[in-house]
């Protein structure tokens, strides 16, 4: 292999005048003359530059393809942001890592007959039912999962403890001095196939109902459970209105929902967080321009999607041990729990 020395000593310049003219050193004087000297002999000779060997080497690496299974319909990922931003996060880290990201399924639609079984690996953002987890491992191999862990002796997942989030949420409202809680929520879908799901209670459903049941603080008739739409959240602030004898606050476990809360609230000139109080859960865009901004949990969406991605990696580099990364919610606090302007704790 050629080298600087060789060039210079053909060339008649010196080592330092070589390297300048090889790297495109504008502020070198140096006449045309010897500069084109110097570049005819380097061409003569197949040299190439550091930067020019380490994008020969970076280009003839082998290049991962993935693909990615969304439980959500498109539909739904534009009207809850949660499972969009983990989208972007697993997209964005793909880019960054020059893999090509071919296809992107949603099991709206999704036949195992599709399934492109050449993918190096495949990233699922949702919950999927075990037996067809299994029948999509037999076909591709690296599986990771991001918001599920179906079997964390077997796949990477990348979760985030509802149980504890919910309790930040309640501690927080405990702390104001509200015992009075309601909660308004929707339930989870483990999907089975394309338009087939069960739907199984949602984590910070349950944690709420035990917690407030152990407190003795639980009432069922502050309990509203639907679907995880702004409209649910409109629809179900409106029953409990209807219902009268609001509690002193509301859990609420997503910001859309709360959203559509604070419109159905608004409308009965019910003020928050001057009547109640509203902690919610996601901490997406929309939360910090509702009408009044959300204190809610922030869950870091992006990140969850970013560091599937880096598993997925790590993976196909050799990893044999599944790992399960647990990633941690911090609390958020705006306008629509009454922090500011609440003076009360609570009592011993």
């Amino acid at each position: 292999m050629a080298t600087i020395k060789d060039i210079a000593s053909k060339s008649n310049v010196s080592i330092t005048t070589v390297s300048r003219v090889l790297n495109h050193d504008t502020s070198l004087s140096v006449t045309e003359e010897t500069r084109q000297r110097i570049i005819k002999v380097a061409n003569q000779l197949n040299y190439q530059t550091i930067r020019g060997r380490k994008k020969q080497l970076q280009n003839s690496s082998p290049t991962y393809k993935f693909g990615i299974l969304m439980c959500q319909s498109l539909e739904e990922e534009l009207s809850d942001p949660y499972f969009l931003s983990i989208r972007h996060g697993i997209e964005s880290q793909c880019h960054h890592f020059n893999i090509e990201v071919t296809e992107v399924y949603r099991m709206s639609n999704f036949h195992l007959n599709q399934l492109n079984v050449h993918l190096d690996g495949l990233i699922i953002a949702g919950k999927i039912d075990e037996g067809l987890v299994d029948t999509i491992h037999e076909q591709i191999k690296h599986l990771v999962f991001v918001d599920h862990s179906p079997d964390e002796n077997r796949f990477d997942s990348i979760v985030i403890d509802f149980e504890k989030s919910t309790w930040i949420a309640l501690e927080h409202l405990f702390s104001l001095g509200y015992t009075n809680i309601g909660y308004i929520g929707g339930m989870q879908g483990k999907h089975i196939k394309a338009n087939e799901k069960r739907e199984i209670e949602d984590e910070r459903y349950v944690f709420f109902t035990k917690k407030m049941k152990e407190l003795g603080n639980y009432n069922d008739a502050h309990v509203f459970v639907g679907e995880f739409t702004m409209s649910d959240g409109y629809r179900l602030m409106k029953e409990a209105i209807q219902k009268g004898n609001l509690p002193e606050a509301y859990f609420i476990a997503s910001d859309p929902m709360a959203v559509g809360a604070l419109r159905a609230l608004q409308e009965a000139a019910i003020k928050v967080p001057e009547d109640v109080a509203i902690v919610s859960f996601d901490n997406v865009e929309m939360a910090q321009f509702a009408s009044c901004p959300l204190s809610t949990i922030h869950v870091p969406t992006d990140t969850m999607g970013k560091t599937s991605v880096k598993l997925l990696l790590d993976r196909l580099q050799g990893r044999d041990i599944p790992l399960k990364v647990n990633v941690p919610t911090t609390f958020v606090q705006r306008e629509s729990c009454g922090a500011l302007a609440k003076t009360r704790h609570v009592p011993n």
